[in-house]
């Protein structure tokens, strides 16, 4: 045998193997004219629900889920072993069950624990598809299995091929999270540097990350940053491209340091290439990047295997090195010098528990993240007293400045419309100026679109009380009108955990209140004025009490209301949730936590999630 290696280091190390559906069509299998009489309808029905998902469910890299369904229904133990068989080897991570009849309950179940399921009963009257599911419900609760409990409110006709809007809602609120969580899992959070100025979020929890997501954590020095640079780590040519796609496209904005401790031109070149440098390594080591091989860096080339990344940045690099905001902003965009792409999920200062609810949100809608401080909540009262205007529309009742030091996505200026009210042939400006505000999925961005977020946004010379070694941060407001949802992860020692959610919106300010408000802060950093809906009572009474309850200082913020989705997402990790104003009929949970409580929803998700244990602690 000979001994020297023939390893081949020319593949892709960031191949990508999508996550898929597997749908179960279940029957009765008594032979000789009961399950004859059923295949046809049993068979539509899962053809039915691959059709929903083939259309409405899209991966990280945009493209329409897969679906697997078997050629024949599950009428019995064996055929769910041989089902489950061609699951594990087609790579099926979510399960759905389906059936219009009554089948054996625990022959036919799926009782792969690490996959989510769901099952579909049909209401109709011929067979009793309801009496199998609730039969079925119960034996996965019996066997610490919660699954998914789908049935339609109104009955429906046998040969009816429709999927009630009631039922499509469930279907997809399921498959989004379930795919969630196959996307999560496998992957890896890189952490770049250690602990930020003492922020608990950037103390990495390896065990939440391998008990409940089932992740792996990497860690790199931010030294290894400095060490790619000075040793030429990195794509020379993409650095050309890049450099001048930066100088283009990214225009200074307002130095606000005293005149005395302002840059000089040639430094602030100088921090230009730095950080445009610190991005493609940043973005090397997440993912990796076959270009290294040929530079000789086969090891540098694979990189973690990092769906989500932090970079520590203060103070240890930030008091000699220019800032990472340029890094972090860029890469939670949907676009960069190589194009529109999909968002690469960075969490500044190292907040794992925040980048966390950024990947939530990511995985859920497809979009960009903002990432915020929750810098200051401005009652009426105090905005009458400081601007001598009263604040009106969704803002009447008080808002909430969110603003980072430049880590936001730059689809968070609002800049991108939406594409049902866009005339995309003729680019009417003065049309669009009429349209929604909207932060969309990379393959709906166009590249007009991507001009207009980049020209409403200014690079501002880094604040040197805060950034001794230089750099930029982003700065740009967000329109106001846009649907968003702000959430974040904490941990609770003994507890584990837990997520909060805020449904709001953007709003706008006059031009002269937004001026004054936001200069008695950091004037250079990006600002979002956010105002959650309110509920009248809990931690959602009023403006106040949500800023009061929040439970640490950063927070995620996501296009669209998708409180749902976050808790049923939730539900399948088994992460409870302490703060929501989600309305009670769109929230949508595995049917055994209707065995904690059914009155106090919240307390019996506390007590459902510790109950069932975090997915992959066991």
């Amino acid at each position: 045998m000979n001994s020297k290696s023939n390893f081949n280091f020319n593949f892709n190390f960031n191949t990508y193997y999508p996550p898929k559906i597997g749908i179960r069509p279940v029957i009765d299998g008594r032979r000789k004219g009961v399950r004859e009489s059923l295949e046809k309808q049993t068979l539509a029905m899962a053809k039915a629900a691959a059709k929903l998902f083939l259309s409405n469910i899209r991966l990280r890299n945009g493209k329409f889920v897969e679906c697997i369904i078997p050629d024949h229904c599950i009428g019995g133990v064996a055929e769910a072993a041989n089902v489950a068989k061609l699951f594990e080897r087609e790579g099926v991570s979510a399960s759905l069950t389906v059936t219009p009849c009554w089948c054996y309950g625990t022959e036919v179940m799926d009782t792969d624990p690490l996959i989510p399921k769901a099952v579909w009963g049909f209401n109709g009257t011929e067979r009793p598809g309801a009496v199998y599911l609730a039969a079925a419900l119960a034996g996965y609760s019996q066997k610490g299995l919660p699954a998914f409990s789908i049935y339609g409110r109104d009955v429906q006709d046998k040969n009816d091929t429709e999927i009630p809007e009631d039922v499509k809602e469930k279907l997809l609120l399921f498959a989004r999270a379930a795919i969630a969580t196959s996307e999560m899992r496998g992957k890896s959070y890189l952490s770049i540097g250690a602990v930020s100025m003492g922020i608990a979020g950037s103390v990495v929890d390896p065990s939440f990350f391998y008990d409940y997501l089932g992740m792996r954590n990497e860690y790199v020095d931010m030294s290894e940053i400095s060490r790619r640079i000075e040793e030429g780590i990195f794509d020379k040519k993409e650095f050309v491209k890049a450099l001048k796609w930066t100088k283009e496209n990214c225009k200074e904005g307002e130095d606000v340091n005293h005149p005395s401790k302002q840059a000089t031109r040639e430094r602030k070149d100088y921090e230009w290439e730095t950080v445009v440098k610190m991005t493609m390594i940043s973005r090397d080591l997440m993912v990796g990047n076959q270009k290294l091989i040929d530079l000789g860096f086969e090891e540098e080339a694979q990189g973690h295997n990092a769906i989500l990344a932090g970079f520590q940045g203060q103070r240890h690099w930030t008091d000699h090195y220019p800032n990472g905001d340029f890094l972090e902003a860029i890469l939670n965009s949907s676009f960069d010098w190589n194009g529109i792409r999909a968002p690469y999920i960075m969490a500044t200062e190292n907040d794992s528990l925040n980048g966390v609810a950024m990947l939530f949100g990511y995985l859920l809608t497809n979009t960009a993240q903002i990432f915020s401080d929750v810098r200051t909540y401005w009652s009426p009262e105090a905005v009458k007293r400081v601007t001598g205007k009263n604040l009106s529309g969704h803002a009447a009742n008080g808002i909430i400045h969110l603003i980072n030091s430049g880590s936001s996505s730059l689809d968070g200026t609002g800049k991108q419309r939406d594409k049902d009210k866009r005339d995309k042939d003729k680019q009417d400006k003065e049309n669009n100026k009429n349209n929604k505000p909207v932060m969309k999925p990379f393959w709906e961005i166009t590249a007009s679109e991507v001009k207009e977020c980049l020209a409403a946004t200014r690079w501002c010379p880094a604040e040197q009380e805060y950034f001794r070694g230089g750099g930029f941060s982003s700065q740009f407001l967000s329109e106001g009108g846009m649907p968003v949802t702000m959430s974040r992860v904490n941990l609770v020692k003994g507890l584990g955990p837990v997520l909060q959610i805020a449904e709001g919106y953007t709003v706008t300010l006059a031009k002269d209140v937004h001026q004054t408000l936001n200069r008695r802060t950091s004037p250079t950093w990006p600002t979002t004025w956010f105002t959650p809906i309110l509920t009248g009572s809990g931690a959602f009474k009023d403006v106040y009490s949500v800023m009061n309850n929040w439970g640490a200082n950063h927070a995620a913020v996501s296009f669209g209301h998708i409180g749902d989705r976050l808790i049923t997402l939730a539900s399948m990790l088994r992460i409870p949730v302490n703060m929501h104003n989600v309305s009670p009929h769109k929230i949508y949970r595995p049917s055994s936590w209707n065995a904690f409580g059914t009155n106090d929803l919240e307390g019996a998700d506390y007590r459902a999630c510790k109950n069932f244990g975090a997915l992959y602690g066991k």
